[in-house]
């Protein structure tokens, strides 16, 4: 590097050399002294400050002197002894004066030209190493600035007091779900209508109030019209006169806050109700053993019919079927503690569907269907609360497929989380009629259910076996095509013991 950078400096000062010699010769060969062309001279003092600066190019004025001295001195036999033809010696060595303040002059203007250039040259390039370091300093200022917005997990938008968008982060258009929409200049009322048209009235209402800060929560909806709960922090800016510049706005998904908030409700709930069901326990199901116990003696002693006969059932049915609430409300009120063991899934889903066959609500117009990887999948959880989980959703699939039948499906497939974690999806899929997508926030709620015989608990205890299996559930319906719930719990490694070809048997056999 330093070879280029000497051998460039030595080429510079080569073609400044040259460019002298060849004005130099121009000058003699036009006259010396009385050449018009003295002026050549100017123009490379004014090309060596641009390289130069102050001191060089004083040090190239001084060489460009020289060689003018040179030619007049040449022209007029002060350096030969023989002076050019109507040159006139004595005009140096004379009374004449003029030649020697005319090259006293031509000297001065080089020197002033050389000062006045190189003196600019010098500020300007003064001035470009202030403006390089003020933009690299504004570009460092942008590049943090720009990192922090588009890097934020929270959406960040900024606009007018008219209401047109400025800044539209990555995370804003990620929640609304608007990735692709050019949205910088518009008009909010055009960018967020129809689903987000409570988001627009919300910023313009924050306008509007002049509240310098302000916190608010709406409700908008997904590209899916799901609802999509958004925490809004608004902040109003003004100018030095008070009126309305703009507004920022910061705003979060609030769906998994809701639910942790429900879940915390719930857990509060259930702790309340556990020692109510505790105390309850006793009271209620030694009555209703008693009655049903009672209308049994009853109805084998004595000779009833008809009408009494029919009454008889009614009793024995209804106590049931409350005995049945109550134990279901026991569960989901009350669940055992989980003991974590190596689970075999193929099993656990055999075992289901050798039940399921059995159930009341199974009939032969239903079908049952099982897609699942081929060798051993396993999971960490408890094996008969994993066991109690997929009967729940069998039978709601059952019952949503009704008289008119059709198929069920099972599925497991081991898969990997975003984050690089082992997970087992286990999947129960019907093709009944669905569920209204205004319904899917309530299924999981205790004391809920579409069905007129319903108790309302068989997927509220689901949720509650998951939640203490450290899993997660899913849901999604479509209207007249059924619905499907994935469950995902924690994955372990499988191995190729002796076991193995004995559940695969077992599992294919539960299957046909």
């Amino acid at each position: 590097h330093w070879r280029a950078l000497l051998l460039l400096r030595l080429l510079t000062a080569l073609h400044f050399v040259s460019e002298i010699i060849c004005e130099a010769g121009i000058v003699y060969t036009t006259g010396s002294f009385y050449s018009p062309y003295a002026a050549l001279f100017l123009l490379t003092i004014v090309s060596a400050a641009l390289v130069y600066r102050l001191v060089g190019t004083l040090l190239v004025a001084t060489a460009v002197n020289g060689a003018y001295v040179a030619v007049v001195w040449i022209n007029y036999g002060l350096l030969t002894g023989r002076p050019t033809p109507g040159a006139g010696v004595g005009a140096l060595t004379g009374g004449d004066d003029t030649l020697f303040y005319s090259t006293f002059l031509h000297i001065l203007i080089f020197y002033l030209v050389a000062f006045i250039a190189g003196y600019l040259a010098q500020k300007l390039q003064a001035k470009d190493r202030l403006l390089d370091s003020a933009s690299a300093e504004l570009y460092r200022a942008r590049l943090a600035t720009g990192d922090i917005l588009r890097h934020l997990n929270s959406g960040l938008l900024t606009m007018t007091g008219r209401g047109e968008i400025i800044f539209f982060n990555h995370a804003a258009e990620t929640i609304l779900e608007l990735g692709g929409t050019e949205v910088s200049g518009r008009d909010c009322r055009a960018v967020f209508a129809g689903r987000l048209g409570p988001l627009a009235d919300g910023l313009l209402t924050a306008l509007a109030s002049g509240q310098r800060t302000a916190r608010r929560e709406i409700n908008i909806r997904d590209a899916q019209g799901r609802p999509l709960p958004l925490g809004i922090s608004t902040s109003i800016l003004f100018d030095t006169d008070g009126a309305v510049r703009g507004l920022i706005a910061i705003f979060q998904d609030l769906t998994q806050a809701k639910v942790m908030e429900e879940r915390m409700r719930q857990a509060d709930r259930m702790a309340a109700v556990g020692e109510l069901a505790a105390c309850m326990a006793h009271e209620i199901r030694n009555p209703l053993a008693a009655i049903s116990g009672s209308v049994e003696v009853l109805r084998n002693d004595l000779a009833v019919a008809g009408d009494d006969e029919k009454l008889m059932s009614l009793i024995i049915t209804e106590t049931g079927r409350l005995n049945k609430m109550l134990s279901d409300f026991l569960m989901y009120a009350r669940v055992d503690r989980t003991r974590f063991q190596k689970i075999e899934v193929q099993r656990i889903i055999s075992d289901t569907i050798e039940i399921i066959r059995r159930h009341p609500s199974f009939s032969e117009t239903m079908r049952i269907e099982v897609q699942a990887d081929t060798g051993l999948t396993f999971i960490s959880g408890d094996a008969d609360q994993i066991k109690q989980i997929l009967l729940n959703l069998a039978v709601n699939a059952c019952e949503a497929l009704g008289a008119a039948g059709g198929v069920i499906q099972f599925g497991a497939a081991a898969i990997t989380d975003p984050d690089g974690e082992r997970m087992v999806a286990l999947t129960v899929r019907d093709n009944g009629p669905g569920i209204p997508i205004d319904l899917l926030d309530k299924i999981f709620l205790p004391f809920f259910s579409t069905k007129k015989k319903g108790t309302g608990l068989g997927l509220a205890i689901v949720s509650r076996l998951i939640e203490a299996h450290h899993g997660r559930v899913e849901v999604s319906s479509i209207l007249g095509h059924g619905t499907e719930f994935r469950l995902y719990f924690q994955g372990l490694g499988g191995d190729d013991g002796p076991a193995r070809h004995a559940v695969e048997a077992d599992f294919v056999s539960a299957v046909r």
